[in-house]
């Protein structure tokens, strides 16, 4: 009996090793796949967006998502071989973009993400498939802030993870306009921004002209953007560092999206009538370094 017993032992030790190590086997095979060879082999992405973001990346009720980030990102999903059916969409913030593409979280970021020296130091950026605008955004009864210069003495948002404020507070290389007597208020994301403006806890909102026009569209009658522009933002597609493979292959989707009108029709769709000044020709590629 205790040989029998012995002996079992020894061969449930056994299995479970090689378990253990078959398992490790497939998580190495998986690991080592680009983005692409993932597209290819199982046709489904993991895809990073912004959920509270009217125009861009919105969850709606129905759990549904809308917006022109969403839409690119299932045309780029869609040039690399994973159908609508195949992306899961994952809430990503300002805060945790980095960390989610080196934590494999997700497999790509459409997120209003601007491509940065900094940022591509810990990501892989392709695109960018559109430029934006850094512009401010006040309550619609606001006069006295005509241009970012009126901002001294205001309070402005500081949305965690975004780097919009810098390019007023600070000088270069990192900011822009270094104005003096700024007052941050801290806020957890871009909506929680707007929500601080409308009850009046702060005076303005400055980023990316189309999550400006997005919001304000949205809550027509409670906002207006001063239009004066003073940045050039890059939207970067997340990639995590070294995937030049699937780096290559975005741009090249986000090139063929111009070139057969998809991102003309798609701007439109998302953004006439709000006064903002469409760029529909190509963005000129990064590279993939």
């Amino acid at each position: 009996m205790r040989v029998r017993r012995f002996g079992a032992l020894i061969g449930a030790g056994m299995a479970l090793s090689l378990a253990l190590s078959a398992c490790g086997s497939d998580t190495e095979k998986t690991n080592a796949k680009t983005v692409v060879e993932k597209a290819k082999a199982d046709k489904k992405l993991t895809i990073g967006i912004k959920f509270d973001q009217p125009a861009l990346g919105l969850k709606k009720p129905d759990g549904t998502f809308e917006g022109f980030d969403v839409d690119v990102a299932k045309y780029v999903a869609k040039q690399l071989g994973v159908p609508e059916s195949g992306i899961t969409f994952k809430e990503t913030t300002s805060a945790n973009r980095e960390s989610f593409l080196g934590g494999g979280q997700v497999d790509l970021i459409f997120a209003t993400y601007s491509i940065t020296e900094a940022r591509k130091a810990q990501v892989t950026f392709g695109g960018p498939y559109y430029v934006a605008h850094q512009d401010t955004m006040v309550q619609v009864s606001e006069n006295g802030i005509a241009k970012p210069e009126d901002l001294k003495g205001k309070k402005l948002c500081k949305a965690a993870g975004s780097n919009s404020f810098r390019r007023i507070t600070e000088g270069p290389p990192d900011g822009k306009l270094n104005i003096k007597g700024v007052t941050l208020v801290d806020a957890s994301s871009y909506s929680d921004c707007v929500a601080k403006l409308k009850a009046g806890a702060l005076d303005a909102v400055s980023t990316d002209d189309l999550i400006l026009a997005g919001f304000a569209n949205q809550q027509k009658g409670s906002f207006k953007v001063i239009n004066a522009p003073f940045t050039d933002e890059k939207y970067g597609i997340g990639i995590k560092k070294g995937d030049k493979e699937t780096c290559e292959a975005v741009n090249k989707a986000v090139q063929q999206m111009y070139t057969d009108g998809t991102a003309k029709t798609l701007l439109e769709k998302h953004f006439a009538g709000t006064g903002l000044k469409l760029v529909t020709t190509a963005p000129q590629m990064e590279g993939c370094a």
